[in-house]
């Protein structure tokens, strides 16, 4: 799925990858065609190694583990782009997130939120949707000193 708009006066494009998450760079090879346009790439994805609600900002950095991120690293050539992570993994006693086990990924990946839980996602969606305009209007690193805290 695609949608445009602006943030100010730029002009933007949200893609919505249709294909499987290990595919995802296959959604973005007609648009990202050159090093120079991934810069201006913003990707939002789950991370395990984030406790849930919790969002981080980085770029040109690697996949992570992420085979979504990894498949849009191959098709654009190059790690300089924006990544947001958004925290998935329940918080432990010392607030760490403390990631399920590797057999169990599978199924903590595509299972329900409960409702305290789905009210974090929902806070991070509103903090991610703030990032990307502070990102468009001002700046990364601007952006990277309001949220990633």
């Amino acid at each position: 799925m695609i949608s445009e708009g602006k943030i100010g006066k730029e002009k933007i494009m949200c893609i919505l990858p249709d294909t499987f998450m290990n595919k995802s760079g296959a959604s973005i090879k007609s648009f990202i065609t050159s090093a120079k346009k991934a810069e201006s790439l913003i990707v939002v994805h789950d991370d395990l190694d984030l406790p849930l609600g919790k969002i981080k900002i980085l770029f040109n950095r690697g996949a992570g583990g992420h085979k979504g991120v990894e498949s849009i690293r191959k098709v654009v050539k190059t790690d300089a782009f924006i990544r947001i992570k958004i925290g998935v993994s329940p918080v432990g006693a010392k607030g760490k997130a403390r990631r399920p086990s590797s057999d169990k990924i599978m199924d903590f990946i595509v299972g329900a939120f409960k409702k305290p839980e789905m009210d974090l996602i929902k806070k991070a969606s509103k903090d991610v949707a703030e990032a990307i305009e502070t990102i468009v209007s001002e700046s990364m690193e601007k952006a990277m000193g309001e949220f990633n805290r």
